[in-house]
């Protein structure tokens, strides 16, 4: 079998080719489960040495549009399985709406026309967002979005993500692809560096403080927010590709499992395990504009269709953090409780 992962040396990106690196086998859309034998991975940046490493993956850097117009680039061609996670996120789309629009639209368009001419139908995962709902006071959303929810975008970052979901699903309609589209929650807590989604802070409230460094916490402690961790968001994005047709179910994205919290309860979560210590590097000057984001996207989901697949919630944002301080214990600067 061989898979794309586009931007896969994005921390999504690289996670879901280790996972399916150690697995050596994947049972891709019901079918009976086939040897890996190639994992080509796709950014504008080279993957980490450890993947790198491994006979079985195979590298193409650079913009992905430039990519998807060169025609000696066969992997599109020779894929059973696509991951599209590769994208501009929602603080920098705000900022720069041409960036938007060519990592976001232009690219996920000249993906499909690309898999589209090679004639080969392969499964594609595309990884949409919950910006997909907005609230406006116009159309306020419900209290509960369920699989059935309109989705009302109030960003660049999420009509980009929604009109992505569409093309996914009507090129499905018409036979070139086999699209799964799943909408992630709010990941954290990722390890590594801020990057530039307006929800970085998310992550950056708990992983910095734990390393003894000070954190934003820009916006007031009763948002609400829709989190899933990193290895329950992996258990998806995998499951989508891993469903048959049936089991699948209709063309429209999937919500993935979140948990439900808020900014405030993340914060006593994060005393509870490691202290004052902590919780006294929380910065909590605010930020407009993040807040204007966040403020924005829901923070309860109703997952019928993910739950009926096997997936679900991570049970506590107490287990979240200490998965993470588990997986990342060089990154821990402070005394934690276990």
């Amino acid at each position: 079998m061989n898979i794309v992962i586009t931007g896969g040396a994005g921390f999504l990106g690289a996670r879901l080719a280790r996972t399916l690196l150690r697995a050596g086998t994947f049972a891709l859309a019901g079918a009976p489960t086939c040897p890996i034998r190639q994992i080509v991975l796709m950014d504008q940046v080279a993957p980490p040495a450890d993947l790198t490493a491994d006979v079985r993956v195979a590298t193409v850097v650079g913009d992905l549009v430039e990519q998807l117009a060169q025609p000696e680039v066969r992997a599109w061609g020779e894929a059973d399985a696509i991951f599209h996670l590769a994208a501009a996120v929602s603080g920098e789309c705000e900022q720069d709406f041409d960036l938007g629009m060519r990592s976001n639209f232009a690219a996920t368009h000249a993906l499909l026309e690309r898999v589209r001419a090679s004639e080969t139908r392969p499964v594609l995962v595309f990884s949409s967002s919950l910006a997909v709902f907005g609230h406006s006071p116009e159309q306020p959303l419900p209290t509960m979005i369920d699989d059935t929810t309109t989705p009302t975008p109030q960003t660049s970052y999420g009509i980009q993500k929604y009109i992505g979901e569409q093309l996914v699903a009507d090129y499905t309609r018409k036979g070139f692809v086999r699209g799964r589209s799943v909408r992630v929650m709010t990941v954290s807590v990722r390890p590594g560096k801020p990057n530039g989604a307006a929800s970085g802070f998310f992550s950056g409230m708990i992983r910095e403080p734990l390393a003894g460094i000070s954190a934003a916490c820009p916006v007031p402690d009763e948002t609400p927010v829709a989190i899933a961790s990193p290895s329950r968001t992996i258990e998806g994005i995998l499951q989508a590709a891993l469903a048959s047709d049936s089991d699948w179910g209709p063309r429209t994205a999937l919500n993935l499992p979140s948990l439900a919290t808020t900014v405030g309860e993340m914060a006593v979560a994060l005393g509870r395990i490691a202290g004052s210590a902590a919780t006294d590097l929380l910065d909590r000057t605010p930020d407009a504009a993040i807040r204007r984001i966040v403020k924005t996207w829901p923070g309860r989901f109703k997952t019928t269709r993910a739950n009926a697949l096997g997936l679900r919630a991570d049970e506590s944002f107490d287990a979240v953090i200490r998965d993470y301080i588990l997986e990342n214990p060089d990154a821990v600067k402070l005394q934690v409780s276990t």
